[in-house]
């Protein structure tokens, strides 16, 4: 499971010019379910990412996490995180799991997030969407839950 962390003062999806899911302070985050994914790799990925202190504190210090802040998640489903680029000039996702196995990971991954209290918000799982966001900072992570 690959997560790319932005941290936002705020964020927005958008289908079919609805906006379908939107948060203030907080993370948006992209999230990519890969083949061999499920209910380990969203624990160990959601518990990393409510607990990472990516937030300041009163002296400007990246300090406080997202449970610290009351800061809201909008979790937008991102297969292209698996984007293998290795070979031609079009990328593959090969490595990117199956929408049947996917969209409920995803589901998954957003009541895990709300299990520790944080307002979640989430795009539309296949749909075509427009994310906005206010990145604050900038701060952008990259996870890989292989490598946690």
């Amino acid at each position: 499971m690959r997560a790319l962390l932005q941290r936002v003062s705020r964020a927005s999806v958008t289908v079919e010019n609805n906006i379908v899911g939107e948060i203030g302070q907080g993370l948006l985050i992209l999230l990519g379910v890969g083949h061999d994914d499920g209910e380990a790799e969203v624990k160990t990925l959601v518990n990393k990412i409510v607990n990472m202190r990516i937030f300041e504190d009163a002296e400007g210090k990246m300090n406080r996490s997202l449970l610290d802040i009351s800061g809201s998640a909008l979790v937008v489903s991102q297969f292209t995180l698996y984007a293998d680029i290795r070979k031609g000039r079009r990328p593959s996702f090969v490595d990117a799991a199956h929408p049947t196995v996917a969209e409920p990971l995803v589901e998954r991954f957003k009541e895990a997030i709300a299990a520790y209290g944080i307002a979640v918000a989430g795009g539309v799982f296949g749909g075509d969407m427009d994310v906005s966001l206010i990145n604050d900072g900038p701060i952008t992570i990259w996870i890989d839950s292989t490598t946690l």
